[in-house]
């Protein structure tokens, strides 16, 4: 621990190469599925649009800076952290690891994640909360793909706070860690691209159907604030009973048939606080 440099150094060194990797790792996604959608849309998949409202410039802009400072924000929260690790003062993973360890691990860290969001997503809602965390993410009422970081500061650290805690519970190998930023940014990105990305029959076959798609947190945004709080999996909407009653014929509409070019925003706009 003698070689390691003060948490000052550290910081210094450090904070301007984070930065840039986490803001990278934000730029590839969000560009990758904007890209996706762009490409689609040109396509017979415009017919599977969720929303007919379009994203305005001013929501790009509220989003993209809202991003920035979402970046900055875990920069500052996780290299205290990292520098802890680094200097040994938290224990981190030792020893080799196969590909069923890895496999193991990445299960792990993924399911923990989508636990640790649909309750502290649904605690946000709750209207003593929600102003002060949630209320600037739902600003957004049309999600695109560069919604994926679109939060205040409060939300901000409530979500990197997942990174650190895990950690300190669980030593978990830095091969994992990386891939699971990697999905964690992709789904996020998917989740918010505003065009259903999914297959045809995603929602209602047996297996498939917990995981989360495009449509069930679209529908959230579009005004559904009691309903689909879950991120990777259905899961815990499924088993709180805050799934959309409608998710499912919702996303058959989208997918279905080019019949109707897109689907209306949910009819409801429900009140901002957790079920």
């Amino acid at each position: 621990m003698n070689d390691t440099p003060s948490l000052g150094a550290f910081l210094a060194e450090q904070i301007p190469h984070i930065f840039v990797l986490d803001f990278s790792r934000y730029m590839i996604a969000a560009s990758l599925v904007a890209g996706a959608v762009w490409l689609l849309s040109k396509t017979s998949w415009a017919s599977r649009k969720i929303q007919k409202r379009e994203a305005t410039r001013a929501d790009f802009k509220r989003e993209f800076t809202s991003s920035i400072r979402t970046v900055a924000i875990y920069v500052v929260a996780m290299l205290p952290v990292i520098w802890l690790f680094t200097a040994g003062y938290l224990p981190s993973y030792q020893g080799e690891y196969g590909w069923g360890t890895y496999a193991l691990y990445l299960a792990a860290i993924i399911l923990a994640h989508d636990a640790y969001f649909y309750w502290t997503h649904r605690a946000m809602h709750h209207p003593r909360l929600f102003k002060t965390f949630h209320l600037h993410h739902h600003k957004t009422v049309t999600p695109t793909a560069w919604t994926a970081y679109s939060f205040d500061v409060g939300e901000a650290f409530v979500m990197v706070a997942f990174m650190p805690i895990w950690l300190v519970l669980v030593p978990t190998p830095n091969g994992v860690i990386f891939t699971f930023l990697g999905v964690m940014i992709i789904r996020n990105a998917m989740g918010h691209a505003g065009l259903e990305l999914h297959p045809r029959g995603w929602a209602s076959n047996p297996v498939l159907k917990w995981i989360s798609t495009t449509t069930h947190h679209d529908m959230h945004h579009g005004g559904s604030f009691k309903h689909n709080f879950g991120f990777y999996f259905t899961f815990w909407d499924k088993l709180m009973g805050t799934e959309h009653p409608e998710y499912v014929a919702t996303f058959n509409r989208v997918t279905g048939t080019t019949e109707k070019a897109a689907a209306d925003v949910p009819a409801e706009t429900e009140s901002p606080q957790a079920a």
